[in-house]
């Protein structure tokens, strides 16, 4: 089968960004199907072509995918505006190659909601079987948030939503809240599947040296967020809470940042406003680097702003890099993570919005130390049960290809 693959924001694991749509893609490759992957150039992404772009694009094969990548390059750092712009770029030159390519399956995956785009010409233009994948809900989850706030521009981007669910033959919903938002659209249980994020437990297994910051002490427990800084992570809860344990006096612990987005800049001003100093900022890194610094971690944060919408309709990268390396998590937020953490005891959790509850676990994770192991090996328990990419990737193919 020829599956032609949209996915604005792709990388190969040589980038510092989720590596879903390469392990898919990859995944359908190693099971004989031809892959076509259409993308656009993310900031913080790889995807492996280093050639000169012409006339706006470049194209190329890298481990057995065909890449095509538009010169249209995005970051999280960008305004409203110029993302929106980007958007509709890639949507358009999308749209020609939905009409021109020879392919038997279309497939698009979310964010943004305009990656939908094609599919929906695809379909009712060319009669293509049309699969969509759904990784958050939109606009439900910045109207929630109070990012986009127009109207009009709400009531477009649900008739949007609204057309792309309906010209899908088939749908991936990543958690159980996204999977409810798509039935709550009119669309059969029987066209929507569940296949959250997981864990690359290949990569996480690889013998990649530990290593540190040099401003971290050795006998420092170190609690590591990793992932975007952007409004809705909401990285000042770890802060209102790093300020109330440096009002407790409490030490022998780091707090490190990794990663990049548009709130990171006012994020390290307030550090240095208010001297948190047990709080680290680093630039984001390859994935395999990425994992040796986990290694000489001992508790991934789990973090985001306290929005409803979010307790059960994300699947959050980060949290299922923290599984496959072993590592026990905290989250702020209550949720379908949250009741795995519990289920698992593979971590802590907290109340939503509450810096003193957020303070009160960190500082329950240093003084009970000698339990972190054991909710370690509980994390990767988890990881090889529930959430093996490899058996995730090979359900994903199934259903996109064969519809099973």
């Amino acid at each position: 089968m020829k599956l032609l693959y949209f996915h604005q924001h792709f990388s190969t694991p040589q980038g510092s960004t989720g590596t879903r749509s390469y392990e898919m893609a990859s995944r359908c490759v190693k099971e004989g199907h031809e892959v076509v992957l259409v993308c656009g150039s993310y900031n913080g992404g790889v995807t492996g072509l280093k050639q000169p772009y012409k006339n706006g694009q470049r194209t190329g094969f890298v481990d057995g995918i065909k890449i095509i990548e538009f010169n249209l390059a995005y970051s999280n750092r960008d305004g409203f505006l110029k993302r929106t712009w980007i958007f509709l770029q890639f949507a358009f030159r999308s749209i020609i190659i939905a009409l021109t390519h020879d392919y038997d399956v279309l497939f698009a995956t979310s964010t943004p909601l305009t990656a939908g785009i094609p599919g929906i010409f695809a379909r009712w233009l060319r009669g293509k079987k049309f699969v969509f994948e759904v990784r958050d809900l939109w606009p439900e989850l910045p109207k929630a948030m109070g990012v986009i706030t127009n109207p009009f521009l709400l009531f477009l981007m649900s008739l949007l939503e609204y057309i792309s669910y309906k010209s899908a033959h088939r749908l991936i919903g990543l958690s159980p809240g996204i999977c409810e938002g798509i039935v709550v659209k009119g669309i059969s249980v029987n066209k929507i599947i569940q296949i959250p994020n997981g864990c690359d437990l290949e990569l996480f297994s690889k013998n990649i040296e530990p290593w540190r910051p040099a401003e971290i002490l050795e006998n420092d427990l170190v609690l590591i967020y990793s992932g975007t800084h952007g409004i809705a992570n909401g990285l000042n809860a770890l802060l209102d809470a790093e300020k109330e344990l440096k009002k407790r006096k409490v030490s022998g612990y780091k707090i490190i940042f990794i990663g990049d987005g548009r709130e990171k800049f006012t994020l390290q001003e307030r550090v240095k406003k208010e001297c948190l100093d047990n709080i680290i900022f680093l630039n984001p890194v390859s994935k395999e680097k990425l994992v040796g610094l986990f290694r000489s971690c001992d508790v991934g944060l789990q973090i985001l702003a306290n929005v409803p919408a979010f307790y059960y309709g994300t699947s959050p990268n980060k949290f299922f890099d923290y599984l496959a390396v072993a590592l026990p998590v905290l989250t702020n937020y209550p949720g379908w993570v949250a009741d795995l953490i519990s289920r698992n005891n593979c971590g802590f959790t907290c109340e939503p919005g509450n810096a003193i509850s957020l303070a009160d676990e960190i500082e329950k994770v240093i003084s009970t130390k000698n339990l972190l192991k054991l909710m370690g090996e509980n994390a990767k328990k988890l990881a090889y049960k529930e959430f093996n990419r490899f058996d995730l990737s090979l359900s994903w193919v199934n259903w996109v290809i064969y519809g099973k």
